[in-house]
C-alpha cells in the first residue's frame, strides 16, 4: 500500500505525516489492519528495538475529586463503587512502589486525585519521592497531581521527580464538552510549567468516547507540536456510575489503528498503551506491542488490569523484552537534545494509564460528540471486563505486579 510505504519512510526520518495521511490510517479497513501494524511496527523497531518499558501506578489518594470530568470514576458526583481514601503515607507508597519494581517496572507513577496540589501536598509527594528513591536509587519517578501552581514543578524536580504527567485527553475544540471546572489551556499551562522546571513531559489522549477521526488527529498533532517525551494512549473504561457508562465505541482493530496513527505522527516518542487495553484490545494486546514500546504493569488507578505475570508472559511470547533499569528509553538524539527536560519549555505540552485531571480513569467527551467513521460498528458492551480495583494501595491486600 503506497500510503503505508510513505508513512514508514517519513517515520524513519522523523518527518510529520500530513493530516490526510493520518486520517487515512484511521480509515483503513479491518482487512488491512495487519498491514497497518506491520508498517508502524517498522517505525517502532527502528527507534526502540524490541524493548518494552514497564511503568507502575501508585494511587496516592483515591476518589473525592472536585472536578467534573465526565469520563472519570473519581469525579464530582460519581456513583462508581471505587476505593476512596486520603493520602498514603510515604512508607505506604514506597511499599506499593516496591511491588511494581520487583515485577520489572523502571518507572513509578505517583498519582493523586484532585484539581491540583496544595503546597502541603507537594511536601507530601516530595517526602514520598525521597522514600522511594532511598530504597531504589535508579527508579524513575513521574508525578501526576493535576494542575500546577507557580513554583510547584521546581519543587518536585528538586525532590527528585523525573517527569510530570498531564494529559490533553482530546482535541481543543471538544475539550469544553469534558468538564466545566478547568480548561484545555489550563492543561497546556501545567505541562509548560513542568517543561520549564526541567521535568520530562508525559502527555497523551483518551479514545473511545464517540469522537471523530478528526478529533483524534487533532489531539495527536497537538501533542506532536508540544513535544512530550512519552504519550500514553488511554481507551475509555466505561465505569457504571459515570456519564459515559454506555459508551462502548471501540473494537480491537480500531484500537490498533489509533495506536498506529500515534506512532506515525510521533515516531521517536515513547508511546504507552495505558488504561483500558485489557477491556478493548483483549486478545489483540500482543499485536499492540508492535506499535507501542511502553505499558503499565498490573493494575490501574481505580480499575484492575490483567495479572502482572500475564503482562510479562505476553511480552516474552510476542518476542519482545522488558527494558532494563540501566537502558535509556528514548533515542539518543532526543536524550542529547534534552527533549522534554526543559529544552522545549516554550513549546509546552499537555497521566498516565487512566489519568486525566490529575488522576482520573478512562476518558472521554460527554454531551454532544461527533460520529465516528461510518465503517466502525459499535462494539459489544463488555461490562464483565471492567473490574474495580480492590487490592494494592489503600487496601490490606497484596498489589498486582
Amino acid at each position: 500500500m503506497d500510503l503505508l510505504n510513505t508513512l514508514v519512510d517519513k517515520g524513519l526520518r522523523r518527518e510529520l505525516p500530513t493530516r490526510d495521511e493520518a486520517l487515512a490510517v484511521l480509515a483503513t479497513s479491518d482487512d488491512d489492519v495487519l498491514d497497518v501494524v506491520a508498517a508502524a511496527g517498522k517505525v517502532r523497531r527502528h527507534w526502540f528495538g524490541r524493548r518494552v518499558k514497564l511503568n507502575y501506578l501508585v494511587n496516592l489518594k483515591s476518589g473525592l475529586c472536585p472536578e467534573d470530568c465526565s469520563y472519570c470514576s473519581q469525579r464530582l458526583g460519581s456513583k462508581a463503587d471505587i476505593l476512596k481514601y486520603t493520602w498514603l503515607k510515604p512508607d505506604q507508597a514506597s511499599q506499593a512502589a516496591a511491588a511494581g519494581l520487583a515485577g520489572g517496572a523502571k518507572r513509578v507513577c505517583l498519582v493523586a486525585s484532585g484539581r491540583g496540589p496544595t503546597d502541603r501536598d507537594v511536601d507530601r509527594v516530595s517526602d514520598t519521592i525521597k522514600a522511594i528513591k532511598d530504597r531504589h536509587e535508579d527508579v524513575e519517578v513521574c508525578a501526576c497531581l493535576g494542575l500546577l501552581s507557580d513554583g510547584q514543578a521546581e519543587r518536585l524536580r528538586e525532590a527528585g521527580a523525573d517527569a510530570y504527567n498531564h494529559n490533553l485527553n482530546t482535541s481543543e475544540g471538544t475539550y469544553g464538552d469534558i468538564t466545566t471546572t478547568h480548561t484545555y489551556a489550563d492543561r497546556v499551562d501545567t505541562v509548560q510549567k513542568a517543561h520549564a522546571a526541567g521535568l520530562s513531559a508525559c502527555s497523551g489522549l483518551i479514545a473511545g468516547m464517540g469522537e471523530s477521526d478528526e478529533d483524534l488527529v487533532d489531539v495527536v498533532y497537538s501533542l506532536r507540536e508540544l513535544d512530550p517525551d512519552s504519550v500514553p494512549v488511554n481507551f475509555l473504561i466505561p465505569f457504571e456510575g459515570t456519564p459515559l457508562a454506555k459508551e462502548w465505541n471501540l473494537t480491537p482493530q480500531r484500537c490498533l489503528r489509533i495506536l498506529a496513527m500515534v506512532r506515525f505522527v510521533c515516531p521517536d516518542v515513547e508511546v504507552r498503551i495505558a488504561g483500558g487495553r485489557e477491556v478493548h484490545l483483549r486478545t489483540m494486546q500482543p499485536l499492540a506491542l508492535n506499535l507501542a514500546n511502553s505499558i503499565f504493569l498490573g493494575d490501574y488507578l481505580t480499575s484492575e488490569g490483567q495479572a502482572g505475570k500475564a503482562d510479562l508472559d505476553m511480552i516474552a511470547d510476542a518476542g519482545f523484552e522488558v527494558e532494563g533499569a540501566g537502558e535509556v528509553t528514548l533515542p539518543e538524539h532526543r536524550v542529547t537534545a534534552g527533549a522534554g527536560c526543559g529544552a522545549h519549555a516554550e513549546a509546552g505540552c499537555g497521566s498516565h494509564a487512566d489519568a486525566g485531571c490529575g488522576s482520573h480513569e478512562g476518558g472521554g467527551v460527554c454531551g454532544s460528540v461527533k460520529v465516528q467513521a461510518e465503517q466502525e460498528q459499535p462494539a459489544e458492551a463488555r461490562t464483565d471486563l471492567v473490574a474495580v480495583r480492590r487490592r494494592g494501595a489503600g487496601t490490606d491486600l497484596a498489589p498486582n505486579a
